[in-house]
């Protein structure tokens, strides 16, 4: 190629990366401020108290508290949380450190399998299975309500669905770890086990902590599985066991209805509007503690 020709075509190649790199930098802040203008009628300074923090859901009567789809979403997340990292860690230990290789290759296509199955996939397994186990669990509780769609069934659903995604990460991260590292540990008298947790959990907590608070922010987004097991009751949730309302379900079973109601469409909006503010902390919380570990490094 001559020299002639070379100079525009890397000035071509050069050109429409920079274009590429426009577009993944514009579209998170094009649809953040999309959803502010959609959401700005209902954004009064006087009544925005009101909105994050009341428990009144009464479209017709212009009442929009928002709080209990907050305080589901928290606690689904939360609960898929609680379930997924127990389970994420100890897989990922075992797979990267304990299981012969023909049984980490079948363990890691279930994986693979798990991760690009539908989310509607998970939630009719939620429907068929968890719910009447944790229906016969909240009736020999006591619990007010025994129906089995609760916060509970939608943490368990959401767990499953977000695991690959978080094992995936772990996996990364404990295959990149040196042998030479582990040699070292076990030469000085380390058990394996010992070799693991003073070695290697401690050099990738960094890295783990920022998986499980990506998986997190992930769960958030969860909508049809959730949507399916958690009951869509709209009530501020006290135990495990009471139905909720989380935001996706909100946005997934009422958009499209009821436009005609004044400041609906704004009330809809502005609870897109949080969820992906909140996507967006877990994910900036994540790099804050890659580089608050690396700094102390």
């Amino acid at each position: 190629m001559s020299i002639a020709l070379r100079k525009p075509i890397e000035l071509f190649r050069k050109t429409w990366m920079q274009i590429a790199l426009s577009i993944i930098l514009i579209l998170p802040l094009a649809i953040g401020f999309s959803l502010l203008y959609k959401a700005w009628p209902l954004l009064n300074p006087d009544d925005l108290g009101k909105l994050l923090f009341g428990s009144v859901w009464s479209p017709s009567q212009g009442n929009f508290g928002l709080f209990p789809f907050i305080s589901s979403s928290v606690f689904v997340a939360g609960v898929g949380l609680i379930i997924m990292i127990p389970v994420c860690l100890s897989s990922a230990i075992y797979i990267t450190q304990f299981a012969p290789r023909w049984i980490s290759r079948i363990l890691r296509a279930a994986i693979d399998i798990l991760a690009g199955m539908p989310s509607v996939i998970f939630g009719l397994w939620g429907v068929i299975t968890i719910v009447p186990i944790v229906g016969n669990w909240a009736k020999q509780q006591g619990a007010q309500n025994p129906t089995g769609y609760s916060i509970l069934a939608a943490g368990i659903v959401v767990s499953i669905s977000v695991m690959p995604y978080v094992l995936n990460m772990l996996l990364e991260l404990f295959e990149s770890v040196t042998s030479e590292l582990k040699e070292t540990a076990l030469s000085l008298g380390a058990s394996h086990w010992q070799a693991i947790k003073d070695v290697f959990l401690k050099k990738l907590k960094p890295g783990i902590i920022a998986s499980f608070t990506l998986g997190m922010s992930k769960s958030f987004g969860e909508t049809i599985a959730v949507l399916m097991v958690v009951g869509n009751v709209v009530q501020i949730p006290a135990r495990i066991f009471d139905a909720g309302y989380p935001l996706p379900a909100l946005l997934a079973n009422n958009y499209g209805e009821m436009m005609s109601i004044p400041m609906y469409d704004a009330a809809l909006m502005l609870s897109a509007l949080i969820l992906l503010l909140i996507v967006v902390f877990f994910n900036y919380l994540s790099h804050k503690v890659i580089r608050h570990y690396q700094a102390k490094a």
